[in-house]
C-alpha cells in the first residue's frame, strides 16, 4: 500500500535537499571532481532533488594565487564538463563551485546543473578582504551583474545574480544561490532571492573555522530562513582543504523558517551528505497569510521583475522514499527537556499575566470559577492562585463551586474539593440534580419519569445550569466569572454554547490546547509552582480519565469517555495545528500524522509523558478522526467561536478568536475538505 502515491513526500509539497562534504584535494581538479560526482550519485540512490557542494569545490578554496593559474583554470572548467556530463542519469539538480573566466576577469561562480544542462552560473557578489581573506586579489565581484550569458562546459548559459531556478515538474521547487560572504552580509542576496519567489536557499562556502564560529553560521542561517521565510542550506568546506593558516570543519545544515532540519557532523574525515526533506508547500503557505512578506517585496521594487526564472524539468527518479524529516506528535509541545522547560514558563505566565490584567481593569473583587477535577478547570484554578499572588490578593477571594450532577464521580469530586483546600481558595458545593430534575419535568424530559434516557438535552440541561449558577454567583460576589474551556475543545465544539462552558467573561485556557494543559500541569508540579501537597492532588488529576461526567456509567461499569466520542486529544490537537496555523490539506495532515503516529516507539522523546500518548495508529484510523475533525471545525462549530469571550493567544501554533487568529462564516461546509482527503486516501 505505500507504493501508492499519497505516500510519496513530493505529492505533499516536500523536496529533499543535500549538504555536501566532499574531501578535498589541494589543486587537484579531477580528484575533486570524482569527489564530487561520487556524492552526487550517493544522493540520487538517497532520493536528493538538490544537492549544494562547497564553494570552489572543483579546485578546493584555499589555494591562493593558484586561482590565477591559467592551467587551473582550464582543468576546474574540465572538471565542471566531467560533472556536468556525469549528471545526465541523476535526478538531483547540483550546485557546484567553481572559478569562471569571463571577459578578461575571474568569477566565484556558483554552477547549477540538471540532467547533464548547465542552468545557469551565479557569480560571488561579496567578496571578503579584511582579516584572514584576500578575495579581492583573485576574483571580481558578481554584484550588479544581470542578464548576462557565459560559455561554459560547451555550453552558453545564463550568468549574473538575478538567476532563480524552478523545476517545472515539482511545485514550488524554486532555489537561489549565494556563496560564503553573501550570506554575512548586512543584505543577503538571497534575500532579494526570496521575494523574487525562491523556496529554497542556498550557500556554497568555504568558511573557516575559528572558535564560536560555528554557533554563528547556525545562527545566521536559523534566522536568514525565518526572515526570508524560506528554507536555507548550507555547506561547508571541510577535510581535505590545505590549512596553511586555516582550519575548516565540514559544518552542513538545513534549516526551515527558523527550525533546523538536519545537522552534518564536523570535523569528520569522510565525505559526507546531510539530507532533510524540505516542506516548500508550507513555506508558500506562510508566504500567503504573511502580508509583510508580499510588503517587503512592494518596499525592494518587486525582485521577481529583475530575476530571470530558469526552468528545468526535474524528472525525480523515485517516489517512494518516505519522509526524510522528524514530524513532531505533539506540535503544540515541544520536544526537547530544555525548550519545553522554557515554553511551558511562557504559557503559564502568558495566562497568569493576562488573567491579572483583566481583574485589574475589570475592578472585580473576586472570581468565580467552576471545579470539576478535571484538566481544564484544574489549570485554569492554579492559573487564578498564582494570578491572585501576584498582585498580592488573597487566594480566599477564589471561589470555587464544585456542582455535582447525574454522573459525577466521588473521585473527581474529591480531586476538586482537595485541591481547593490544598490551594487555599474559598471552596463550596452546589448539588445540581435538583435543579436539573426540575427543569427536566418543566420540559417533559423522558429521565423526569425514570426513563434512562441521557440524550444531549440532558447533557446540556446539566451543562447549562453550571454555568448559570456561576454567572449569578458572580453577579451577588462581585466577581468574574473564569471560562475553563480550551482551544482543543473549541476547535472541535466540544462545548456547550451560549449559557454553558462556552461562555464566561474571561476564557483563559481558550489559547491552550488540550495536550499542552497536559504538560502545563506537569510543568507546575516539576518547577515546584506550589506546595507538595497540591503537587500530589494535581499528579491524580493528570491520571484521570477525560470525561464531561454528564452521563451515568453503564451497567458494565463505564464512565462516558470524551475521546472514544470526538477522538483523541493527541490526534486532534495535531489536526488543528496543521490546518488552523499553516492550511495544510487535509491529506497533507493525514500523510504527517501517519508518519508521527503508526510507529509507537517513533513517538518517544526524552521527556517524560503518559504511556497512552505513545501509542500508535493506522492510517484508517487518522483518517476516521480527521473526518470528524473536518466536519466539526468547518461546519458545525463556528458559531460558538464566532461568540468567544476574551483570552490570551498563548500558542505561535495558532488561536480561534474572531478578533485575532481565526475569521470564518458560521454556515460554512465541510465539504471541500472532506472531499480532498478522500480523494487522495488509498483504498483500504
Amino acid at each position: 500500500m505505500t507504493n501508492h502515491p499519497f505516500f510519496a513526500a513530493h505529492t505533499h509539497g516536500f523536496v529533499r535537499v543535500g549538504a555536501c562534504t566532499p574531501v578535498a584535494t589541494v589543486g587537484d581538479t579531477i580528484a575533486n571532481a570524482d569527489a564530487a560526482i561520487a556524492l552526487a550519485k550517493q544522493g540520487d540512490e538517497a532520493g536528493a532533488d538538490l544537492l549544494v557542494f562547497p564553494e570552489l569545490n572543483l579546485s578546493s578554496y584555499a589555494i591562493d594565487d593558484l586561482h590565477l593559474q591559467d592551467a587551473l583554470c582550464d582543468a576546474s572548467e574540465a572538471a565542471l564538463a566531467r560533472v556536468a556530463e556525469a549528471s545526465e542519469t541523476l535526478s538531483p539538480a547540483l550546485l557546484m563551485g567553481v572559478a569562471l573566466r569571463r571577459n578578461g576577469r575571474l568569477y566565484n561562480c556558483a554552477v547549477a546543473i540538471s540532467r547533464g544542462r548547465v542552468l545557469g552560473v551565479v557569480p560571488k557578489s561579496h567578496l571578503p578582504n579584511y582579516r584572514e581573506y584576500y578575495e579581492k586579489r583573485w576574483f571580481a565581484p558578481g554584484a550588479g551583474l544581470t542578464g548576462l550569458e557565459i560559455e561554459v562546459a560547451g555550453q552558453r548559459a545564463p550568468f549574473g545574480t538575478d538567476l532563480i531556478f524552478a523545476a517545472s515538474d515539482l511545485p514550488d521547487f524554486a532555489f537561489h544561490a549565494e556563496i560564503c560572504e553573501d550570506y554575512w552580509a548586512a543584505i543577503p542576496p538571497s534575500t532579494y532571492g526570496a521575494l523574487a519567489g525562491a523556496t529554497i536557499l542556498t550557500n556554497l562556502s568555504a568558511s573557516n573555522i575559528v572558535i564560536g564560529k560555528g554557533r554563528d553560521r547556525t545562527m545566521l542561517a536559523a534566522a536568514h530562513s525565518a526572515r526570508a521565510v524560506a528554507a536555507y542550506v548550507y555547506s561547508a568546506a571541510g577535510p581535505g582543504e590545505s590549512t596553511t593558516d586555516l582550519a575548516w570543519d565540514g559544518q552542513g545544515m538545513i534549516h526551515e523558517l527558523g527550525e533546523p532540519l538536519a545537522m552534518s557532523g564536523r570535523f569528520d574525515l569522510a565525505s559526507e551528505i546531510v539530507l532533510a526533506d524540505v516542506d516548500v508547500a508550507r513555506i508558500r503557505l506562510e508566504r500567503m497569510r504573511m502580508g509583510t512578506f508580499n510588503d517587503a517585496a512592494v518596499a525592494a521594487g518587486h525582485p521577481e521583475t529583475r530575476f530571470r526564472r530558469v526552468p528545468f524539468e526535474h524528472r525525480p527518479a523515485r517516489s517512494d522514499m518516505g519522509l526524510m524529516r522528524a514530524v513532531r506528535r505533539f506540535p503544540f509541545v515541544p520536544n526537547t527537556p530544555e525548550k519545553l522547560d522554557e515554553d511551558c514558563y511562557e504559557a503559564f505566565n502568558i495566562q497568569v499575566e493576562g488573567l491579572r490584567k483583566r481583574i485589574v481593569a475589570s475592578g472585580v473583587k473576586r472570581i468565580v470559577i467552576g471545579v470539576s477535577g478535571g484538566l481544564d478547570s484544574t489549570h485554569a484554578l492554579i492559573v487564578a492562585a498564582k494570578a491572585f499572588d501576584r498582585m498580592g490578593r488573597n487566594r480566599k477571594d477564589i471561589l470555587g463551586f464544585t456542582m455535582p450532577g447525574f454522573a459525577t464521580s466521588d473521585a473527581t469530586k474529591d480531586n476538586a474539593w482537595a485541591l481547593m483546600n490544598a490551594l487555599g481558595v474559598t471552596g463550596a458545593e452546589i448539588d445540581i440534580r435538583p435543579a436539573a430534575t426540575r427543569m427536566l419535568e418543566d420540559m417533559g424530559h423522558p429521565f423526569a419519569s425514570g426513563e434512562p434516557v441521557h440524550d444531549v438535552t440532558f447533557e446540556n440541561v446539566q451543562a447549562g445550569l453550571r454555568t448559570d449558577y456561576l454567572f449569578r454567583l458572580a453577579n451577588q460576589r462581585e466577581a468574574m466569572v473564569l471560562g475553563t474551556g480550551d482551544l482543543s475543545e473549541l476547535a472541535l465544539g466540544w462545548c456547550t454554547y451560549g449559557v454553558g462552558d462556552q461562555m464566561s467573561h474571561y476564557a483563559v485556557n481558550s489559547g491552550v490546547p488540550k495536550t499542552l494543559i497536559q504538560f502545563l500541569i506537569g510543568w507546575c508540579i516539576a518547577s515546584g509552582q506550589y506546595d507538595d501537597a497540591t503537587h500530589d492532588i494535581l499528579r491524580a488529576i493528570l491520571n484521570t480519565d477525560i470525561s464531561p461526567e454528564l452521563v451515568p456509567a453503564g451497567e458494565d461499569g463505564e464512565i462516558q469517555k470524551t475521546e472514544e466520542k470526538i477522538g483523541p486529544y493527541a490526534l486532534n490537537d495535531f489536526f488543528a495545528h496543521h490546518i488552523i496555523r499553516f492550511g495544510m490539506k487535509p491529506s497533507k495532515v493525514a500523510f504527517l500524522a501517519w508518519h508521527a503516529w503508526h510507529d509507537a516507539e517513533a513517538g518517544r522523546w526524552p521527556v517524560d509523558f503518559p504511556d497512552h500518548l505513545r501509542r500508535a495508529y493506522a492510517l484508517e484510523e487518522i483518517a476516521k478522526w480527521l473526518r470528524s475533525f473536518l466536519w466539526r471545525f468547518f461546519q458545525t462549530s463556528q458559531f460558538k467561536r464566532s461568540a468567544l469571550p476574551n483570552g490570551p493567544k498563548v500558542s505561535g501554533g495558532g488561536a480561534l478568536s474572531p478578533r485575532g487568529d481565526w475569521r470564518a462564516p458560521s454556515d460554512g461546509t465541510a465539504r471541500v475538505w472532506i472531499d480532498e482527503l478522500e480523494a487522495a486516501l488509498p483504498e483500504a
